[in-house]
């Protein structure tokens, strides 16, 4: 028989995930602070650049997170693109071709930024625990 035990020095080897309703916290924060601001800059004009920029905080935001967060960090900002820096403002709507791309370029960088924070953890967690 197989018997578990757990490696209690003290340090974990690996930070412990943040989470999941604080990343989402921190997320609808950032991303409603990040679309006002480029509302006051530049009006309603095209979000792409809204998009990219969401894009790069939720990477940003999701390397402290599980990788189950994503969906979820996605929807989020999604919801407030579509609600507060698309037009009509204030009202959710839905074009599939947009908006699928949209879904699937903020999933896509709340998964990377995940995966990448996560592997270099456990990379330098090797490097430490290697002699």
């Amino acid at each position: 028989m197989l018997d578990w035990k757990r490696i209690s020095s003290g340090i974990r080897p690996v930070p412990t995930p943040a989470a999941t309703s604080f990343v989402w916290a921190v997320t609808v924060i950032t991303a409603f602070a990040l679309v006002t601001a480029f509302n006051a800059l530049d009006g309603e004009g095209d979000p792409t650049f809204d998009l990219v920029a969401l894009s790069v905080v939720v990477a940003l935001v999701s390397t402290g997170a599980r990788l189950s967060a994503a969906p979820g960090t996605a929807l989020l900002c999604w919801l407030v693109l579509n609600g507060f820096a698309t037009a009509p403002m204030g009202v959710v709507t839905w074009e599939a071709a947009y908006d699928i791309l949209r879904l699937a370029c903020l999933l896509l960088a709340a998964g990377s930024g995940t995966v990448v924070a996560r592997l270099a953890h456990a990379r330098a967690a090797y490097r430490r625990l290697t002699p």
